[in-house]
């Protein structure tokens, strides 16, 4: 009896400590400087300090490219010749600023001068020795001559007047194609005289056109035969598609926004009619055969780049190639269209049991007109390889790739010497399966190559020809270097070492690279851990779990170098661990992972998110596993939900921004493609019923706050107020934030979002006070950090 008492109030001295100091903890209070230190982890406080990145080189037709190299006094554009082993200024700043304010001046134009370290220049060519450069500026072209003092003279040929819908310029530079009024039209870039090429178009019903769903674009969706004869194009019947209407907030009448939106389920979605038209004789040629579905191997859109991926003209431009997919997306057709008559032939079909697709963001199958042969990408081996066809008889030749890992991306292929190269990733035992890595191997399937053998991630970008290709290596926590190598993979040249001597010196520290377990226990899942600069592994930090469920992407992103991860690090030292965790379910992994929640879309990974939460806990002392938060936007928003009703003894604190909540709500192709079509059963029940939140809402126990802007085309606000009108009638408390006039990103309301979410997790999770209405950067500074005051790059 006096031992029990005695540990009895040994128990009861434990528990007033910690209540003394759970209200110590609780009357913290954080100041502007702890936020302000915060932020200054920010990419708009961190991406400037870092100097000498190579990001987008572009190759010219010359077999040179340039790039932008950022510096500590601004851009200089720098132009490499990998033959000669060159590197230089591409052009002479000063003088090219010179003569274009001068120019703009006379003009009439904007009087601001340019600043020669701050070019607002997007793209430009070379001619005449390098001496001659055309670029774009203010929305005039502009042909500048840099010999001697420098004259620029307006290109009025190519301007376009205010409201005209961009276009797309033909292979030989003397016509361009554009929609105007739900029609076709052809602009002569000589004469700038404009010719209506059809004229059956309507609305809902138009040519080229690509603003189906959450996609709006007056761009049009052509692709160019190579002798700039040919278009082929199509017409989007829209006529029969459900509607969507969104309300702007206003003191005034509204103006209705309306557009055409199927959803998932619906019998009727966006369709389109393929069809040539002959720029010479104007004559237009539908193809023979019924409509296809809006669809594409790679995207949730019919255009996946800007551009139409999954169409590839024949060098004569006479024959087109094309790959039909299904409404579910678990079959694919290749197909073959005579230009001159319409006639199609198919040359092969492939069918998937969950969903096709042809590499990782990139359509990697391609026609070899010279043999009529096919390479085409598949995952029925459980990764996604290479496979040669004949193409008049669709019989497979032979597998080009094997083994694990998976071909990404195929960037060039050499016909003539029957060589292909690939990025890949997977491929390389021991190392991170995500880093990326060049290949080459030949069609027959030998000759393997690795070409960028360090153990690193390899952003790839190969010269058209093929010659030679840029290599920017680097990882999580080491920066970039930059090599240009030949198509054996030998150094050609180096360009460029990343400093990121200034963001060390500003209190920057790497992340932690993690590897847990999934909910299986035997599968390793990656991903990144961040700390508090000022870390103390006497104390017990809350753990907040960023999630993204996929599965047409992961949580963490790239494992190229980055000073800033989202507001993660920023999150980090306000006194929180913050994890992100790549799931069962998401991409870059086997075709196995990939699927693993198929068909089940409520699952969003948690299970994974929460054994490798619990195994970081177990493995690091200073992670209080009992304060457990999750925050994500769009797909993270639901995910964030889920978890919330699903594990709710577990997470205490969650912030969805911007979720489908209910996949039903949200647009027809992205949710048939990762869950199939919807089938409801006599008693009204659907296989899609469990992945909706609003039905799991009574589980809430912990704090929620909802976050949606009002005009979010992308994932309608009815997505997350269906939620709320649950969470009412279970009577739950949670907050909501709704952001008048918002689209799926906050824009201007970006910085108060950010600032909301931290201190939302202060309060609730760290039990702390947060300062009251800490003001952040503005949204137009953070982009001027970010991009300079050029607001191009």
């Amino acid at each position: 009896m006096v031992r029990g008492k005695i540990l009895s109030a040994g128990v009861a001295a434990l528990l007033t400590a910690a209540a003394i100091t759970a209200t110590a903890q609780q009357d913290r209070q954080l100041t502007n400087a702890d936020y302000a230190r915060a932020e200054s982890f920010m990419n708009y406080k961190v991406n400037p300090l870092v100097y000498h990145g190579v990001e987008n080189p572009v190759w010219l037709g010359d077999g040179r490219f340039w790039y932008r190299d950022h510096g500590p006094d601004g851009t200089t554009f720098t132009l490499v010749d990998p033959a000669k082993r060159v590197e230089a200024p591409a052009f002479d700043q000063a003088k090219l600023a010179n003569a274009l304010n001068a120019a703009r001046a006379s003009s009439g134009g904007k009087q601001e001068h340019l600043d020669p370290h701050h070019l607002p220049i997007a793209e430009f060519s070379l001619s005449n020795h390098d001496q001659t450069i055309s670029l774009t500026v203010d929305g005039k072209h502009w042909n500048c001559e840099l010999s001697g003092a420098g004259v620029c003279s307006a290109e009025t040929r190519l301007d376009l007047p205010e409201g005209h819908a961009p276009m797309v310029l033909s292979p030989d530079g003397t016509k361009a194609a554009f929609i105007h009024d739900w029609n076709l039209w052809i602009r002569d870039i000589a004469t700038g005289n404009e010719t209506q090429f059809t004229t059956d178009g309507v609305e809902d019903f138009g040519y080229a056109t690509d603003n189906a769903g959450w996609q709006h674009s007056d761009r049009a969706i052509v692709l160019w035969s190579p002798d700039s004869k040919k278009i082929a194009t199509f017409q989007q019947d829209q006529r029969k598609d459900g509607m969507m209407y969104l309300v702007p907030v206003t003191n005034r009448h509204p103006k209705l926004e309306a557009w055409r939106y199927p959803l998932v389920g619906d019998k009727n979605v966006t369709m389109i009619e393929r069809v040539v038209i002959d720029v010479d004789t104007r004559k237009v040629v539908r193809l023979k055969m019924p409509p296809d579905q809006h669809r594409s191997t790679i995207c949730d859109d019919v255009s996946c780049s800007g551009g139409w991926e999954d169409v590839q003209w024949s060098d004569d431009g006479r024959r087109l190639a094309f790959v039909s997919t299904s409404r579910d997306h678990r079959q694919e057709w290749l197909r073959v269209a005579d230009a001159e008559t319409g006639d199609v032939r198919e040359v092969m079909t492939e069918t998937a049991p969950q969903f096709f697709e042809s590499g990782i963001d990139h359509v990697n199958w391609k026609y070899l007109w010279g043999t009529d042969e096919v390479l085409w990408f598949s995952e029925r081996d459980g990764w996604g390889q290479m496979y040669l066809y004949d193409g008049k008889t669709g019989r497979l030749k032979n597998q080009i790739t094997h083994g694990e890992g998976n071909v990404a991306q195929v960037l060039n292929v050499n016909a003539a010497e029957r060589i292909l190269y690939f990025v890949g990733v997977g491929k390389e035992k021991g190392r991170d399966p995500y880093f990326r890595h060049y290949y080459s191997i030949r069609f027959d399937g030998k000759g393997l190559k690795l070409l960028t053998p360090e153990n690193e991630d390899h952003e790839i970008t190969a010269s058209p020809d093929g010659r030679y290709f840029v290599d920017v290596a680097s990882t999580p926590t080491t920066p970039q270097t930059t090599v240009v190598r030949d198509a054996s993979g030998n150094v050609a040249l180096d360009v460029a070492k990343q400093d990121i001597t200034k963001l060390t010196a500003a209190g920057w520290v790497p992340l932690t690279p993690i590897t847990v377990k999934a909910r299986d226990g035997k599968t390793d899942l990656y991903g990144f851990l961040f700390k508090p600069t000022n870390f103390d592994p006497q104390k017990k930090y809350a753990i907040v779990n960023n999630v993204y469920p996929g599965p047409q992407t992961g949580s963490c992103g790239s494992r190229s170098f980055a000073a800033a991860h989202r507001d993660m690090q920023s999150l980090a030292e306000l006194g929180f661990v913050v994890v992100c965790i790549d799931g069962m379910g998401t991409p870059w992994r086997s075709k196995a992972f990939h699927t693993y929640y198929y068909g089940n879309l409520g699952d969003n990974t948690i299970p994974d998110q929460v054994a490798g939460m619990k195994e970081l806990a177990a493995r690091y002392p200073w992670i209080d596993i009992n304060r457990a938060g999750i925050y994500g936007h769009s797909g993270g928003g639901n995910a964030t939900a889920s978890a919330m009703f699903n594990y709710p003894d577990f997470f205490k604190v969650g912030i969805a921004e911007s979720g489908n909540h209910d996949q039903r709500d949200y647009e027809d192709d992205w949710a048939e493609k990762w869950a199939g079509l919807e089938v409801v059963s006599p008693d009204g029940s659907s296989n899609y019923d469990s992945q909706a939140n609003q039905n799991l809402a009574k589980n809430l126990k912990g704090h929620l706050l909802l976050a949606h802007g009002t005009m979010d085309d992308n994932v309608p606000l009815n997505n997350t107020l269906v939620l709320v009108d649950a969470l009412i009638k279970a009577n739950k408390d949670f907050d909501l934030l709704l952001i008048p006039n918002a689209h799926h990103g906050y824009g201007a309301a970006t910085p108060y979002m950010t600032r909301r979410r931290w201190d939302y997790f202060v309060r609730y999770l760290a039990g702390e006070k947060p300062p009251m209405e800490y003001e952040m950067t503005s949204w137009d500074k953070q982009q001027e950090a970010l991009h300079g005051p050029e607001g191009t790059e």
